[in-house]
């Protein structure tokens, strides 16, 4: 069964290597643009319209300096342009994608940067975060392949072309604006604040609104870096997922056996049953063996139908999903954070 999804970050990926917030549309809480439009944009004198922000954001308490050392490195970007109404639609299955994005390339970059960086994570950030060192590494790997691949976009020029140019200009006027307040903060320089074409930032890959919910300074330095420390990259990450509801101690999920005869339509994140019932209706581990613990409750996913590769998946998945709103890309995470840590 095809699985119709906007699902670019896969396609992406398979040619990138890396998931970046340039290759979906629709992104989780810290991605996520909604398609409305706002007055004045894309209309009128882009130096009119840089010369409004620089005035609203000093009356928001923005120092003026910080505004406008921001806003003098801003033009109108084509490419940005081109990038947002260009996004093709990718119509793959599960396996598809499983096959794009939890590559054995992927896997091994991933075990090589585990071994490095696993005194970082579990010594300076999971000790602060009761969170899985697999999600945190997943989310990584998908986002920027371990921090290879961040994005070459100015961000406050991406976003003042994008709120300039109308077709969603609401949502990245307020994304501006978030911007604007990091740099006022001191946290990053303009021309350091690099990114996707859409404005999502550094190896985490977060919108400006979800760096200030959910960055943190791990390494002490007084500054909240996403772009180059890896104790702030991991414990951001981390904080993000506890902030969406991460369990401590718990699975996301497990790939599982499912008889073909269990109907679809009983299937799916929001289908939650004890796992007795689900072994009431032929569902099994790997293997065979039925569950330890047949008072939890969990949900079945078999993305690909009758046939296709299924999954038991418990409250931190939907932790892992607020992140980016799609079920193949939380599955991806929880598959390849398992192999890497």
């Amino acid at each position: 069964m095809l699985v119709r999804r906007r699902l670019l970050h896969a396609a992406a990926a398979s040619i990138a290597g890396a998931g970046a917030s340039w290759l979906l549309p629709a992104r989780a809480a810290h991605h996520h643009a909604p398609a409305t439009s706002a007055t004045g944009g894309g209309t009128g004198d882009y130096a009119t319209f840089l010369a409004t922000v620089r005035r609203d954001a000093i009356r928001q308490g923005l120092t003026a300096d910080a505004v406008t050392r921001a806003l003098d490195l801003s033009a109108p970007n084509p490419q940005v342009i081109q990038r947002d109404r260009t996004q093709p639609e990718f119509h793959l299955t599960w396996a598809q994608y499983r096959d794009r994005v939890v590559t054995q390339r992927k896997i091994a970059d991933g075990r090589a940067a585990f071994a490095q960086q696993r005194t970082i994570l579990e010594q300076q950030v999971l000790t602060r975060y009761d969170v899985a060192p697999g999600a945190v590494m997943g989310i990584w790997g998908l986002e920027s392949a371990y921090g290879a691949l961040t994005g070459k976009f100015a961000v406050v020029d991406a976003l003042c072309t994008l709120a300039f140019e109308g077709r969603r200009a609401k949502f990245f006027h307020d994304e501006l604006f978030h911007a604007l307040s990091i740099l006022n903060a001191g946290d990053i320089t303009p021309d350091l604040m690099t990114g996707s074409y859409a404005g999502a930032m550094g190896q985490p890959q977060f919108m400006p609104s979800a760096y200030l919910k959910y960055a943190v300074d791990i390494d002490g330095d007084g500054r909240r870096d996403i772009w180059h420390s890896v104790p702030d990259i991991f414990g951001s990450i981390a904080n993000y997922l506890t902030g969406s509801g991460w369990v401590g101690g718990e699975s996301w999920g497990q790939q599982v056996i499912v008889p073909d005869s269990v109907a679809q339509s009983m299937l799916g994140r929001t289908q939650t049953r004890t796992l007795a019932e689900w072994m009431a209706m032929g569902v099994r581990q790997m293997g065979g063996a039925p569950f330890d613990r047949p008072t939890d409750t969990g949900a079945v996913l078999r993305p690909d139908g009758p046939g296709g590769e299924a999954f038991m998946v418990y409250r931190n998945f939907a932790a892992i999903r607020r992140y980016n709103p799609s079920d193949f890309y939380a599955l991806a995470v929880g598959l390849l954070g398992n192999e890497i840590a």
